[in-house]
């Protein structure tokens, strides 16, 4: 059973091959500002963080299952996209991309918690037929170090991790050690919940232990 993850986030990548999977890598072509700005014209309505990551993990997704199909011939297997923001006290945040964004981001984060909400679509591509789609968001609260000083703050900005993830945090790299409690599943936090894909895999019918990648195996 192939795996192709519609994203290139290291993170993610990360996440399936520390979960025994070795998947295929594509960016998908979503311009995802401009879909959110449809959708909400559309709607009349501003769409909250639930259906936001939903939405984009759903077009990601299905970007990429339509390029395989047409692109990849021999593919048969599962697609995964997924999209994350942040949100604290009603407020959704994504990526700062600036060290000003960032650092202020976490003035105003230490000592609180937040709630990631990380949207999951995972399709079933099969070799012959239409593919079919299960989807779902997980969500983890995030509490924050409130010892957490200006100058640690100022010294994890510099190091350029935070500028380019959504909520401004990792937790898995020099970003852990100010965070003080996950409450939900871990890996919803690094970018992908594992444990949702892996219901949304059974859901489509697949077993997950026929998506690991044995090296045993002959080449």
């Amino acid at each position: 059973m192939q795996v192709c993850l519609a994203s290139t986030s290291p993170a993610r990548l990360m996440l399936l091959r520390q979960a025994g999977i070795e998947p295929l890598t594509l960016a998908p072509d979503v311009d995802e500002e401009a879909v959110i700005a449809e959708t909400e014209a559309r709607e009349d309505r501003i769409l909250p963080p639930h259906d936001h990551v939903l939405l984009l993990a759903r077009r990601k997704a299905a970007d990429v299952a339509a390029r395989v199909r047409a692109e990849l011939p021999g593919f048969a297997g599962i697609v995964i996209g997924g999209d994350s923001m942040f949100e604290l006290d009603g407020t959704v945040y994504g990526k700062p991309y600036t060290p000003e964004a960032a650092t202020e981001r976490w003035r105003g984060m230490r000592g609180r918690t937040g709630v990631l909400h990380s949207g999951h679509s995972v399709f079933l591509v099969p070799a012959d037929g239409e593919p079919r789609e299960a989807h779902a968001v997980a969500e983890a609260a995030v509490t924050f170090a409130a010892d957490m000083d200006d100058d640690e703050i100022a010294a994890y900005v510099a190091t350029g991790e935070p500028l380019h993830v959504a909520g401004a945090f990792t937790v898995d790299s020099l970003g852990g050690a100010f965070i003080e409690r996950v409450d939900g599943d871990p890996s919803t936090v690094v970018g992908m919940s594992l444990s949702t894909v892996r219901r949304l895999v059974r859901e489509l019918g697949v077993a997950w232990p026929t998506l690991w990648h044995r090296s045993d195996e002959p080449s």
